[in-house]
C-alpha cells in the first residue's frame, strides 16, 4: 500500500454533488492499494500514520504524532498512486489492486484507524471527488508498505 500523509490546518472532501466533509488541523491521507498487498500491509500502514512524529513540539522538533494530538483524519482512496510513468505518456495502473480487492483493503485501513477514536472523514470509493488540502509546513510524507524493511 502507498500512502500520501500530508499535515494540513483543514482538509476536506467533496464527492459529486454531496455536501463537503470538512477536517480542522491533522493528516490528509491519500491512499492506494497494489496487486500484492494484504493485511499487512494494512496494519503497517495504519500505524505509520497515527504515530508518524510530524507535529512539532514548543522547540518546532517533529515529536508529536496525530494520535498524541487528537488531531482529525480525511483519508481517500487514490489508485493513481499506482500510476507507472516510466514508459509512453500515459501511466500505466498494472500494479494496482483490482478494485474489489481494493475496496477490501482500503475500509480494513479505514476500521484500523477507526480504532484510534480519531475524528475521521472519508471519500467515496471509485467516485469523483474534489480534496481541499491547505498543508502546513508544508509536510508530506510518502509511505509505501513494500519499502517498509
Amino acid at each position: 500500500m502507498r500512502a500520501v500523509v500530508q499535515r494540513v490546518s483543514r482538509g476536506w472532501v467533496q464527492v459529486e454533488d454531496q455536501e463537503t466533509r470538512p477536517i480542522s488541523a491533522g493528516l490528509v491521507v491519500l491512499v492506494g492499494v497494489g496487486k500484492e498487498d494484504d493485511d499487512s500491509d494494512v496494519r503497517y500502514l495504519a500505524d505509520k500514520i497515527l504515530n508518524l512524529r510530524i507535529f512539532p513540539d514548543m522547540e518546532g522538533k517533529f515529536n508529536y504524532s496525530i494520535t498524541d494530538l487528537g488531531g482529525e483524519l480525511l483519508v481517500v482512496s487514490q489508485f493513481t498512486l499506482y500510476g507507472d510513468c516510466r514508459k509512453g505518456r500515459r501511466p500505466s495502473f498494472t500494479d494496482a489492486a483490482a478494485p474489489e480487492d481494493a475496496l477490501t483493503l482500503f475500509d480494513k485501513l479505514l476500521d484500523c484507524l477507526k480504532e484510534s477514536g480519531l475524528h475521521l472523514v472519508t471519500g467515496e470509493f471509485q467516485t469523483m471527488m474534489e480534496v481541499g488540502i491547505v498543508n502546513e509546513g508544508p509536510v508530506t510524507i510518502l509511505l509505501d508498505s513494500k519499502k517498509a524493511f
